[in-house]
């Protein structure tokens, strides 16, 4: 049966060149409505894990959630998958920096800007300051992570820096970390306010 995954990789293929027909079988195969443009995995794992602690099933509410290998990739994905291409809602998730990409994109393609959620640094940021950086760094103790964690403080460049930005440079430090705590760092929420723009992205949908 095919499955949200499989739309991923069909789009994937169609923004790097391939043939659009594939993605646009399975687009009605899965009645799929809305397409959620992130920038990497490790907000495609956050959301994801975010949707699990809230008990949606966003593949049976016909929401694709799509990471686009960076935001400058926010046009040609808009153009495929909304109003000039199969018509999606659109939605994402972006960081400050990137944003003008976004609204860019969106104003080419002629679909609304309310669907897109700005974060003020970027996700980890975000996170970060919602759990506080002690929690945070009990996460990295639990998951193995205190020697590099460690030997990553003695750097000269982290010297005086805040703890806050000192976290948030080690999660992107070695390749993966970033998608398994965007996960671990949703999943450890508990009465602590989701950020605000995962919030508004997820409640919109």
């Amino acid at each position: 049966m095919a499955d949200m995954r499989a739309f991923r990789e069909a789009v994937g293929d169609w923004a790097a060149g391939g043939p659009g027909g594939p993605a646009g079988e399975l687009a009605v195969r899965l009645g799929v409505r809305t397409a959620v443009l992130l920038e990497g995995p490790s907000d495609l794992a956050a959301v994801e894990a975010l949707a699990v602690r809230h008990g949606r099933d966003l593949t049976a509410e016909g929401v694709c959630v799509l990471p686009m290998g960076g935001a400058m990739s926010v046009g040609r994905y808009a153009g495929l998958l909304g109003p000039p291409g199969l018509g999606l809602r659109l939605a994402g998730l972006c960081d400050e920096n990137e944003q003008r990409y976004y609204e860019r994109a969106l104003k080419r393609v002629q679909a609304p800007h309310r669907g897109i959620h700005v974060c003020v640094r970027d996700l980890e940021e975000e996170l970060i300051r919602a759990l506080g950086t002690a929690r945070v760094e009990e996460i990295v103790r639990a998951e193995g992570d205190l020697r590099a964690w460690q030997t990553f403080l003695h750097q000269p460049a982290q010297h005086g820096r805040p703890r806050q930005q000192q976290l948030r440079r080690f999660l992107g430090t070695k390749k993966g970390r970033k998608i398994r705590y965007g996960r671990l760092l949703v999943e450890a929420l508990g009465p602590e306010p989701v950020p605000a723009p995962l919030h508004g992205l997820l409640t919109g949908l």
